[in-house]
Order: C-alpha cells, then sequence, then structure tokens
C-alpha cells in the first residue's frame, strides 16, 4: 500500500515522503481499517516537526483521524494507532475506541467530526459551562478547530464573536453565522469587543491560537469570564499574569481532550451521540474546504502549517486529482 512517512522530523512538506509500504498488521484488541478519508489536524504538523507531545517511532505516518472501512464493512471514525497514522490507505486501530460515522456526513465530513468537535464540546460544555445567551469569541473562526467552535457555540444559543485574519476567511466566519466578524490585521479586537458587548467582554474565549491572541484575550474577557486555553497554533506559548486574573475575576481553563478517552471514556461515546444528533439536526456541518488525494497530502499539510487555509483539508486515499479539482466526492 501507499503511505506518507517521516524518516527525519522537519516541515512537512520536506519531512512526509510517500512510499510503498506493507499493510499494517492489527495488534492485540486492534483491527485494521481501509481509510476512506483523513482529516488533517495541527497535530499533524507538530508530529512532522518532532514537537508533538507523543513522539512515535521513525519512521511513522502521520495523520490523527480518519473515517474508515472495518472489514466487515462497516463504516467507522477512528484514531489511528501510531506509527500508523492515517495519510495511508490502511491503519490500525483500537477495536474498542471505534465511532460509528453519521449516516448524515459523508467521508471527509465524518473524518472531520471527531476531535476538532469534541474538542469544542468539551471544551465548550464541560470546562467553560458556556449558558445560552453569553457571549463566545473564537480566535482562528474560520479553521478547522475555531469552525467548529463557533458552530458549537451558536448551537448552545450563545452570541458569537468570531475572530479572524484577512478577508477571505472574514467572509468564511460571516457564512458559518459569526453575529460579528473582527479582521485582526484591520481593526482593533479589544476595542470591537467592548464595544460589542457594551463595555461588558466575552463571557468565554476559545483559543486554539496562543501568542498575541491569549493577550487579547485578557483584556477583554467580562466579569467573571473563561478562557479556554486550547492549543498553540501561533507557535507562542503565553505566560498568563495571574495577578491579572485575580483583579478582573476571570478564569483560565485548560483542555486536554485526549484525557477524556483514558480518564472517562464513556464520555467520549456521549458526547459523539451528542454530536451525531447535532449533525443530524443541520445544526453543525463540518467545514470541508478541500478533498485531496493521497499524493497531495504533504502539501496539504504544509499548507496548513503556514496557516493560509480555511476550515478543514481532508486527504481522500480513493480521490483522483481530476475529481478534487472539482471538490471531489464520497
Amino acid at each position: 500500500m501507499q503511505a506518507w512517512r517521516v524518516h527525519t522530523p522537519g516541515e512537512p512538506r520536506e519531512a512526509m515522503r510517500l512510499e510503498e509500504v506493507p499493510e499494517p498488521v492489527p495488534g492485540e484488541g486492534e483491527v485494521r481499517l481501509k481509510v476512506l478519508a483523513a482529516n488533517i489536524n495541527f497535530p499533524d504538523v507538530l508530529l512532522a516537526r518532532g514537537q508533538y507531545q507523543i513522539r512515535p517511532p521513525l519512521p511513522f505516518t502521520p495523520g490523527v483521524e480518519v473515517c474508515g472501512e472495518t472489514e466487515d464493512g462497516r463504516r467507522v471514525i477512528a484514531n489511528p494507532s501510531l506509527p500508523h497514522g492515517g495519510f495511508a490507505e490502511y491503519v490500525t486501530a483500537n477495536a474498542r475506541a471505534l465511532l460509528p460515522a453519521p449516516d448524515s456526513l459523508d467521508d471527509a465530513a465524518a473524518a472531520a467530526l471527531h476531535i476538532g468537535y469534541q474538542t469544542g464540546w468539551f471544551g465548550l460544555h464541560r470546562r467553560a459551562r458556556l449558558q445560552p445567551g453569553e457571549t463566545l469569541l473564537v480566535h482562528a473562526a474560520a479553521g478547522g478547530v475555531g469552525s467548529a467552535a463557533v458552530q458549537l457555540g451558536k448551537a448552545a444559543g450563545a452570541t458569537v464573536i468570531g475572530v479572524v485574519g484577512g478577508k477571505a476567511k472574514a467572509a468564511v466566519a460571516e457564512e458559518l453565522g459569526c453575529d460579528l466578524v473582527i479582521d485582526r490585521h484591520t481593526e482593533d479586537l479589544v476595542a470591537r469587543v467592548k464595544e460589542f458587548t457594551g463595555g461588558r467582554g466575552a463571557d468565554v474565549v476559545y483559543d486554539p491560537v496562543g501568542g498575541d491572541a491569549y493577550t487579547a484575550s485578557a483584556k477583554c474577557v467580562a466579569f467573571e469570564g473563561r478562557i479556554l486555553v486550547v492549543g498553540f497554533a501561533s507557535g507562542t506559548i503565553p505566560a498568563p499574569a495571574l495577578n491579572h486574573a485575580l483583579v478582573k475575576n476571570y478564569s483560565i481553563v485548560g483542555l486536554h481532550w485526549g484525557l477524556y478517552a483514558a480518564k472517562e471514556p464513556a464520555a467520549i461515546l456521549a458526547c459523539h451521540a451528542e454530536l451525531t444528533r447535532l449533525a443530524a439536526e443541520g445544526a453543525i456541518a463540518p467545514l470541508v474546504s478541500e478533498r485531496v488525494p493521497l499524493a497531495g497530502a504533504a502539501d496539504a499539510v504544509q499548507r496548513l502549517a503556514d496557516g493560509v487555509t480555511t476550515g478543514r483539508l481532508v486527504v481522500v486515499p480513493g480521490l483522483d486529482a481530476a475529481a478534487a479539482q472539482d471538490g471531489g466526492a464520497r
């Protein structure tokens, strides 16, 4: 089979090589899946660079979430067992952790429903306790993680402010239903949030960016607001001023979605059932901006790393280049 592999860490376009390798053999408690679609996530960038908290043995295949088909014909969502990641024709995965792919979503959308949406749901509902009528500010609102948070926030009855970088991304955030879109390249984020909220600020801030985004968040979070620390796509890990959190009465809340799989797996199943319901009702729909053939995976991961993408880029091994030009199909 064909699979992208990293032999030496580096930037995805240079580090990833498309190779012919044997199909992976399932270990104890695992199943082999035919990859129908593999969603690209920022952890794939970090894996290629050797900067992720999990460092599989070299060489390895990136790709941390897939929609796949079991050998008995079931369509499922899974996190592949590294080092046999999803940017390949076949993967192995924990048999007990498989989730049924929603019938309402095609393969690419189903592959994108898992990590980003579960992170958003646990972050907004379990960690931040977002309430109907509250104001939610989402950084990188036009990206894969941010767009999921926007949709989940609207589904929860919140007023959503989307922060983006550039006119094209602003248009995407508007289409997602943001009540206010702020272009951080041309607008004063803090002033716009204060103006929109009548000086109160945002009750919940969803921050997968870190760096300057976090600094701005601390300046416009509301009294008893919650800043959700989701990730550091900017590459800069902020050092919060705890005295500032004290005098403004806000909470800094961490979120590591992967811990729920280890400490409370039943919660993962319950969350997936809720996401499946919301998808069936049309309240959420993964923003798949591009379906790429397997041969285009390294370039697509690099574009995500460079911050020039919107929505989700999904690798579809059965898709040829001509079909990809037309948007792809299930």
